[in-house]
């Protein structure tokens, strides 16, 4: 499974960005996929997941603000981010999780939110 990012950039606090994630492959063997962010000097963390069926869990911090969908006909997975904080700097990586629990990351793709 190959996994790539788009959307990231510069935006400024208060504005809205949408990631994309592009899978290709043996994406029928795909299960649970989501994104996960890793700020300079921390630790990859969860941002959302969401499973075939479109049930979703969300990091604290995303509540509210971010939005995870996912086109399984298409094979593509978005992030909606609304009301971005400079905290929420950092890079952004597509993940997903087989059903035979192989997981797979995306390049990652770069968010900057200015204040």
């Amino acid at each position: 499974v190959q996994l790539v990012e788009s959307g990231g950039g510069l935006v400024q606090a208060g504005g809205s960005l949408r990631l994309s994630c592009a899978a290709s492959g043996s994406t029928f063997s795909v299960d649970v996929m989501g994104w996960y962010r890793q700020a300079p000097g921390k630790q990859r963390d969860l941002v959302a997941v969401i499973t075939p069926g479109g049930a979703t869990n969300y990091a604290d911090f995303a509540k509210g603000r971010f939005t995870i969908s996912r086109d399984n006909g298409k094979n593509t997975m978005l992030l909606q981010m609304n009301s971005l904080k400079p905290e929420d700097t950092a890079v952004y990586y597509c993940h997903a999780r087989t059903y035979g629990l192989y997981m797979y990351w995306g390049q990652g793709t770069q968010v900057t939110v200015s204040s």
